[in-house]
Formats: C-alpha cells, structure tokens, sequence
C-alpha cells in the first residue's frame, strides 16, 4: 500500500476572507447584468513580509462570451497569471462564492493555488468537498486547503434569486 501523507488541513478563518467575498459578491451580481450565473472570484496575493492584495476579481461570462469555460474561476486565474508573469499562484488564495466544479477545482490544482475560501456548497457540481474534493486527494501531486462557509447566506442568496427570477 502506497504512503499517503495527510490531507492539508482546513483553512483557518481569517477576518479578512469576509472582505474579499464582498468583492466576490459584487462580482457575482456583475454578473447578472448580462445573464449570466451569479458566479464571482477574487484572486488575492499573500506574499511573506507584505500585505495581502487583490490581484485579479472576475465574475461569469458564459452568456456574454458565448464560453461554457468562461467561469469566474478560471478567468480570474488566468488573469493573475497574466499579472504575475507566471503559472504558479502557490502564494495565492482563491475567494470564491460558490464551489467550484470539476473544470474550476482542475484548474485550481493546475495553478497550483494556495488555498481557497468558499462562500456556499454546490450540490450539483461541488468539486472541492461536496461531490469531490480534488483540492485534497492525495493521488494528485498538488493539494490546498480549503474553507467554506465564508458568507454563506449572501452568497447563497444572490443565486436563489436568480434562479427564482428565471422561474
């Protein structure tokens, strides 16, 4: 049987995860203005000896783009990437409202992020602890750790009215 080293821990609650998801919200009902699923992403740097910034904050734009790969996830990371200069976001964190699907939580492990906050669980494609959890899988050769519940309400909200305004 093959060594399995533990699973990263969770996340420790920060008090600043609050204010990076606010930014994720109004992202997300950015997102709305163009019929898209209220989905937003923060990229934050965490650089030792500095301040932590908001590098990268982008929302949906599946229905703007006519990009079924043009999640918040996956845009804000190539966009930090892009100011970066690199692929690696090892000192990077990833706040986020919903729970990312399979592409996202790929594409997370991909970069190699460092950590990322979740508003609210996705029971439909939940990929980072609902239905998978690729960002602790010890047969993958990067894993994160991850927090959820970061604004919960809001962050469920903004998509139950959504969903609830296409009814």
């Amino acid at each position: 049987m093959a060594d399995r080293s533990p699973a990263p821990p969770v996340l420790e609650p920060d008090p600043e995860h609050a204010g990076w998801m606010a930014i994720a919200l109004d992202e997300a009902r950015a997102a709305t203005l163009h019929g898209d699923v209220p989905i937003g992403a923060v990229v934050v740097q965490l650089s030792e000896g500095a301040a932590p910034r908001v590098l990268t904050r982008r929302h949906n734009e599946r229905e703007l783009s006519h990009d079924g790969t043009a999640h918040a996830e996956v845009l804000a990371l190539r966009d930090a990437c892009a100011e970066l200069g690199r692929w690696r976001l090892d000192d990077c964190l990833m706040v986020v409202t919903l729970e990312p699907c399979p592409m996202c939580a790929g594409a997370l492990w991909a970069t190699r992020i460092g950590g990322v906050v979740i508003g609210t669980e996705s029971m439909d494609a939940g990929s980072l602890g609902s239905l998978y959890h690729l960002g602790q899988d010890p047969r993958l050769n990067h894993e994160f750790p991850v927090r959820v519940g970061v604004e919960r309400g809001a962050c469920a909200a903004i998509l139950q009215d959504f969903f609830a305004a296409r009814r």
